[in-house]
C-alpha cells in the first residue's frame, strides 16, 4: 500500500463502533480527525486519547469530528472509554482493513526484533473527503493541540 499524502482522497471505511457501524460517509460535509493508535489502555495510547478528549469541545465547536481507531474490540473500547472518561468515539478494526488502507500497518522494530504493528498516525480529512494533513510516527505530548490548530485552519 502506497503511503497517503495530503491531497489524496481519503479511503472509504466501515468499522464497528460503540454505537454501531462507523463509515467515512457519516462525516460527509464535516472535517474528520482520524487517528490510529496501537492498543487500548497502554500509556502512550491512553495519554493520546485523553488529550483528544480534553480538546473534544474545541473540536466540536470547530465542526470537526475526532475518531480513534485500533484493532481492539468494541468491548475493549467500552472498557477503555469508561476507565478514563474518554469523550471521543473509538472504532474497532480487528482485521486491520482501514488501518492498512491508510498505510498505518507497518514494520516496526523493538530490541532488534522486527514485527508488524500500527504506526501512531493521524489524518485530517476535510468535508469533501480529501486528506488535508498527515502526521506519522506521532509523538503524543501536544499532538492533539497541533491537530486542532491545523483543523481550525481548514
Amino acid at each position: 500500500m502506497a503511503e497517503l499524502d495530503a491531497g489524496a482522497k481519503a479511503p472509504d471505511f466501515e468499522m464497528a463502533g460503540e454505537k454501531g457501524p462507523i463509515r467515512l460517509s457519516d462525516f460527509a460535509g464535516k472535517a474528520l480527525v482520524l487517528y490510529f493508535y496501537p492498543k487500548d489502555d497502554t500509556s502512550g495510547c491512553t495519554k493520546e486519547a485523553q488529550e483528544f478528549s480534553a480538546l473534544a469541545p474545541d473540536f466540536a465547536a470547530a465542526g470537526v469530528a475526532v475518531l480513534g481507531v485500533s484493532k481492539d474490540t468494541v468491548a475493549s473500547h467500552r472498557k477503555f472509554t469508561a476507565k478514563y472518561g474518554l469523550a471521543i468515539p473509538l472504532g474497532s478494526d480487528p482485521e486491520g482493513a482501514t488501518i492498512e488502507a491508510y498505510g498505518s500497518w507497518v514494520e516496526k522494530s523493538m530490541y532488534g526484533r522486527k514485527y508488524m504493528g500500527i504506526d501512531r498516525s493521524t489524518f485530517l480529512i476535510d468535508g469533501a473527503g480529501v486528506i488535508r494533513k498527515v502526521w506519522r510516527k506521532v509523538k503524543v505530548p501536544g499532538h492533539a493541540a497541533e491537530v486542532l490548530k491545523a483543523a481550525l485552519a481548514l
